[in-house]
């Protein structure tokens, strides 16, 4: 019986790579984008059912979750995907600064609003994190919303950091019920998840000289499918960050549980929960 896959961030990029290989492999793939018409689109290529929810508006994220509930009577995989990197330091309308939002607080609040569904499914959790967890995150859990200082790669990787601190926590809290977290770096990627970048961050990402340097989204889909795919405890072992389908050095706060439970605590009580 094919598997129930709910992939997060699909509209493009590895979401939507990473849907077509779930898809290949025989599973049921759930698209979930921002944008209407590329979300519808990429399912219409893969027959598959689609949803829509912008992570800057938290309440489509609680309005994704009664969808999900409602449309699906097992989730077998949480695919934890949609983020991205913002240039300017911006306040969503839920009054958090943007970065930290769409890719961390977002996820978390799917991922505990399902919570008794991906416990009684023995789910899986993949969270998509970045090497930037490591390179460029200055995370200080006392100023989550970075308002004494910006600058999109550090609110970016702290953003980063957060969702494996997530992933571990997720796994101490949760893991003897069944539910089994992972974290992951796709790559470095040529897609447009850099679009709303600047500086170095959209050249990079944007440049057709130095997209030649990335991997395609195709690869970094992969990374994904293949934690989505596979079994935990024996392809891959829960609570783990991996890069190129290997367990992987990350910041060393990652490693650090009361660190952890504070962030948990804390994004609990910004979205309510």
């Amino acid at each position: 019986m094919p598997r129930t896959i709910v992939i997060t961030g699909a509209s493009d990029g590895i979401g939507a790579a990473a849907a077509a290989q779930v898809h290949a492999a025989g599973e049921q793939v759930v698209v979930v984008g921002r944008d209407p018409g590329k979300t519808k689109a990429v399912a219409a290529r893969l027959d598959a059912p689609w949803h829509v929810a912008d992570y800057t508006e938290l309440s489509q994220v609680r309005d994704l979750a009664a969808e999900l509930r409602e449309s699906y009577p097992r989730i077998d995989v949480l695919a934890n995907n949609a983020g991205g990197i913002f240039a300017e330091r911006a306040v969503t309308a839920d009054g958090f600064e943007r970065t930290f939002q769409v890719n961390h607080l977002g996820g978390f609040l799917l991922t505990n609003l399902l919570l008794d569904r991906l416990i009684a499914d023995r789910a899986s959790v993949v969270q998509t994190s970045s090497l930037a967890a490591r390179r460029f995150a200055r995370f200080d859990i006392d100023d989550l919303q970075n308002e004494r200082s910006y600058s999109s790669g550090s609110a970016y990787g702290n953003a980063k950091l957060a969702d494996i601190l997530f992933t571990k926590e997720l796994l101490r809290r949760h893991g003897d019920d069944g539910v089994h977290p992972v974290a992951f770096h796709p790559g470095a990627i040529a897609s447009s998840f850099a679009a709303a970048a600047s500086g170095p961050w959209r050249f990079m990402y944007t440049n057709p000289l130095t997209t030649r340097l990335l991997s395609s989204t195709e690869e970094g889909g992969s990374r994904l499918a293949w934690l989505a795919l596979g079994k935990p405890g024996v392809d891959w072992t829960p609570g783990e960050y991996y890069a190129r389908n290997r367990v992987a050095r990350t910041n060393p706060l990652a490693d650090d549980p009361g660190l952890a439970k504070r962030l948990w605590d804390r994004s609990a009580e910004m979205v309510g929960l």
